[in-house]
């Protein structure tokens, strides 16, 4: 398989498209500070994101029923709550809180990038954000999506086979015409188990500056990129 053979890009989202970590603590701050609020909002941040998997991984199990993302961060949150010591905050306080994921902000690169690449791809979402969260992001975020393509479809969170094969078939091609792009070499393992082509775009801030990831190349991997405007120049867009 070639990158010549690429008729379509899907995206992954969290951390490889938006700073979800600034984001929310960007936000928690704002947050806590209209309502009075002593928070580690970079501590919240990551404990919230680090709920994540074990989350999707209990519906993958089949412990918990399938509930859609927007469900799953507000049990994750209703933890935290717990766990923080935060008291008192209203129902509407609390969706508030946990609407701060629809309106993710993106990296510097994103909209730039994925601008060039739609010129000649099909540029998707591939997400385990639910369809409702990623429409809203894009609108916030200003990301110029051909097309929302969600975990929700497939009723599967990734990196199950079906996310990915979903996709494919939503799209109307072949595995093989669909390249992942992401900032996470398990997801695009994945991808490339059901005959999709991969691009590896590191996020060397995705988890903030005190914490190391995993930025090498890796030459399973189709494309390695610096960010999405050096993904296009690799790609010829």
């Amino acid at each position: 398989m070639t990158p010549a053979t690429v008729k379509a890009l899907t995206f992954d989202v969290f951390g490889t498209v938006v700073d979800w970590r600034g984001t929310l603590i960007r936000e928690g701050q704002a947050f806590g500070a209209a309502r009075g609020l002593q928070v580690d909002w970079a501590r919240f941040a990551d404990a919230w994101r680090a709920g994540y998997r074990p989350a999707m991984d209990r519906v993958r199990r089949g412990e918990l029923p399938w509930q859609n993302l927007d469900a799953l961060h507000r049990m994750i949150l209703e933890e935290l709550l717990v766990s923080f010591g935060l008291t008192g905050l209203s129902e509407a306080d609390k969706e508030a809180l946990n609407r701060v994921w629809h309106r993710l902000d993106p990296w510097p690169d994103a909209v730039e990038g994925l601008t060039r690449l739609r010129r000649r791809y099909i540029v998707a979402t591939l997400s385990n954000g639910n369809v409702a969260l990623l429409t809203n992001m894009a609108k916030h975020a200003g990301l110029p999506w051909d097309c929302i393509l969600s975990a929700e479809l497939a009723r599967h969170y990734k990196p199950d086979p079906e996310v990915y094969r979903t996709a494919a078939a939503l799209l109307g091609l072949r595995p093989q015409e669909v390249m992942m792009v992401a900032a996470h070499k398990d997801d695009l393992r994945a991808a490339q188990a059901v005959g999709f082509q991969a691009a590896f775009v590191p996020r060397p801030l995705e988890y903030g500056p005190q914490r190391a990831v995993d930025t090498a190349p890796d030459p399973a991997f189709e494309v390695h990129a610096l960010d999405f405007i050096d993904l296009a120049e690799k790609l010829g867009a």
